[in-house]
């Protein structure tokens, strides 16, 4: 039985943290290829890849935040999802589940000075596959649209 304040999200990992995104912005889950790199345009922006001929830009997602950059290995994988009416993709370390949470249970980021507020649309505990009991992992779910991606994509497609 589902409430209306679910929703599902995907959670990934990204420099040994776990994090989540709306299933509604994602359009599939990519297996990692070497995107074609593009002169003059943000280290962030790794190159463009076609996807079944559209043209998308790929982010490194860990460099974006300002950590260092995701080192590729076979779990790497791209999200590609729909932001402002564009695809982008998103280079994660691995997906780790696809999982229903109550919205109520959603916390608010803790008001600190971060350089980009609301990257953090909020926290929450959930119970991924492979969890042994206990309370759960914390996500911090992601709102890819306060990343302005989309400025550069226009620079990257």
């Amino acid at each position: 039985m589902s409430h209306s304040s679910d929703r599902k999200i995907v959670t990934f990992s990204l420099n040994s943290r776990m994090f989540g995104i709306d299933m509604s912005m994602l359009i599939e889950i990519r297996e990692w290829e070497v995107p074609t790199p593009l002169p003059r345009v943000p280290s962030h922006i790794l190159g463009v890849s076609n996807l079944r001929g559209t043209v998308i830009p790929i982010v490194g997602l860990a460099d974006r935040l300002g950590w260092e950059p995701s080192r590729v290995h076979p779990r790497s994988c791209v999200l590609v999802v729909a932001l402002e009416g564009r695809q982008a993709g998103f280079l994660v370390d691995e997906v780790a589940d696809i999982v229903a949470i109550d919205t109520a249970q959603v916390q608010p980021a803790p008001e600190i000075e971060i350089a980009e507020p609301g990257v953090i649309a909020g926290l929450v505990q959930v119970a991924l596959r492979g969890d042994q009991g206990g309370e759960g992992t914390m996500v911090s779910l992601l709102d890819l649209q306060a990343l302005n991606v989309t400025n550069q994509l226009d620079a990257a497609a």
